[in-house]
C-alpha cells in the first residue's frame, strides 16, 4: 500500500518521521515522545498509527482546548499518564500598565533563541494575562535567555499545568458547498467573498494554511487544515462530506468567534 497516496508531497518526509517513530516502538517496545504538533501533523499521525494495531499514541498538550500538542506512541500494554508528556508551563510577568504584548511578540521572541518551533505549544493570552507551553527539556535554556519581549523587560515563572489559563476558542461551525477544494474557493466560501478577492489576498501573502504562507491559489484543501486570512480571522476544514448530485463539494468548516 503507498501511504503517501493519502497526502501532499511536501509531508512526505514528516510521513517518513511517523513511520520511523511506530517502527522504534514496535522494535524497541519503549514509547517515544515527539515535539509539539500543530493538528494538521496530528491528524497525519492519527491516520498512520491508527487505532487498532500493536502501537498506540495519546496526544496532550498542558491543558484542554489548546491546538499543538505532544504525542505519546507507546505499545499497546503501558498504561501512560500526563507527567509522561513531559511539559512546562510558564506564565509571562511584565508590567501590564505601561505596555501591551501580542502573541506575535511572544512567538517572535520565543522562535528568536533557535529553538525549532516543536519545542513550544500554545500561547494563552486572556485579559493581560500570558501564558506558553514548552517542552521540559528546554526550560532551563528558556529562562535563561528570555529577559525582554518588545519593549518590555519580562520575567518568565514556571507554573503547574492546573494554573493553565482557559484556552476554550469558540469556533462556529457552518455547513458550506463549493464548487472545489481549491483554497481560493474555499476561502471565497467561508468569507464571503468574491473568488478574484480571494485570489488577490493569496498573491499578496495575507494567506496562511497550517501557519505556513500559502501563495498558491489551486493548493486542494483537507480535513483539519487550518485557514488564516489577514484581518477575516481564522477558520478550519472539520469535515468533507463527498459531492452534491450537482458535483459540488459539502464541507463543515469552524470559524473561530
Amino acid at each position: 500500500m503507498n501511504i503517501y497516496q493519502h497526502f501532499r508531497p511536501e509531508e512526505r518526509e514528516f510521513i517518513d518521521q511517523v513511520l520511523q517513530w511506530k517502527n522504534y516502538v514496535e522494535t524497541q517496545y519503549t514509547p517515544k515522545l515527539t515535539d509539539f504538533l500543530d493538528p494538521r501533523e496530528q491528524h497525519i499521525l492519527k491516520m498512520i498509527i491508527g487505532e487498532n494495531g500493536d502501537v498506540n499514541f495519546q496526544l496532550f498538550g498542558g491543558s484542554l482546548n489548546v491546538e499543538r500538542k505532544r504525542a505519546l506512541i507507546y505499545p499497546d500494554y503501558l498504561i501512560t499518564n500526563e507527567d509522561e508528556f513531559q511539559i512546562s508551563l510558564f506564565e509571562i510577568n511584565y508590567p501590564t500598565k505601561f505596555v501591551t504584548i501580542e502573541h506575535r511578540q511572544v512567538l517572535g521572541t520565543l522562535m528568536s533563541l533557535g529553538l525549532k518551533r516543536g519545542k513550544f505549544g500554545d500561547i494563552l493570552i486572556k485579559d493581560g494575562r500570558i501564558q506558553f507551553f514548552a517542552a521540559k527539556e528546554v526550560i532551563e535554556f528558556i529562562k535563561s535567555n528570555v529577559e525582554s519581549i518588545g519593549k518590555a523587560g519580562v520575567k518568565l515563572v514556571e507554573t503547574s499545568l492546573g494554573e493553565a489559563i482557559s484556552a476554550k476558542e469558540l469556533w462556529e461551525e457552518n455547513d458550506l458547498t463549493v464548487t472545489s477544494l481549491r483554497l481560493d474557493t474555499v476561502i471565497s466560501g467561508i468569507y464571503h467573498i468574491s473568488r478574484q478577492k480571494s485570489q488577490t489576498f493569496i498573491q499578496q501573502g495575507l494567506v496562511k494554511v497550517n501557519w505556513a504562507l500559502s501563495e498558491n491559489p489551486a493548493f486542494h484543501c483537507e480535513i483539519s487544515d487550518m485557514i488564516s486570512v489577514r484581518g477575516y480571522g481564522r477558520a478550519k476544514i472539520i469535515g468533507i462530506d463527498g459531492k452534491t448530485k450537482k458535483e459540488k463539494w459539502r464541507i463543515i468548516v469552524g470559524k473561530q468567534k
